[in-house]
């Protein structure tokens, strides 16, 4: 499995080693392991940027998914599964919100994203945002158990 984490912003409160375990754990959790996944950090202003551009919707978000699911031929290499871009900014301000540590908040916005780009989509229906919420408290049940049950 391949993971890309890239940070646009100056800050970087959480290591990028640390948020790439995380994908890790979540891809091999989900039974990804021949994935490919590029992870984005910004602030608000781009994230408000890019959902404009690509969704029409001029606001900020904490989170968007860009699927690709693009096969390797004769599965030699990582599929690329796509990408998903969390403002760091959403994330602080939405972590004191709950009362979460940052950390913690990006494992639930990272889980949301790679949830999207494997299908899921919370917005479709109230049965399907049962079904990914669901999936998302699994998958983070999984995930503490990998790091021992730190979550």
């Amino acid at each position: 499995m391949e993971v890309h984490v890239r940070y646009l912003l100056r800050r970087r409160p959480v290591p990028a080693r640390q948020i790439r375990s995380w994908a890790c754990l979540a891809l091999a959790s989900l039974n990804l392991k021949q994935a490919e996944l590029g992870l984005l950090l910004v602030g608000d202003r781009r994230i408000k940027r890019l959902n404009r551009i690509y969704r029409g919707r001029d606001v900020r978000t904490n989170v968007l998914s860009f699927p690709m699911d693009a096969r390797s031929p004769g599965g030699k290499r990582p599929h690329l599964l796509g990408d998903v871009v969390i403002s760091l900014d959403s994330a602080k301000r939405e972590a004191r919100q709950r009362g979460v540590t940052l950390a913690c908040y990006l494992q639930i916005l990272l889980v949301h994203g790679i949830l999207h780009l494997t299908g899921l989509d919370h917005e479709r229906s109230v049965r399907e945002a049962r079904r990914m919420a669901r999936a998302e408290r699994r998958l983070l049940r999984r995930m503490g158990e990998g790091r021992n049950g730190l979550i």
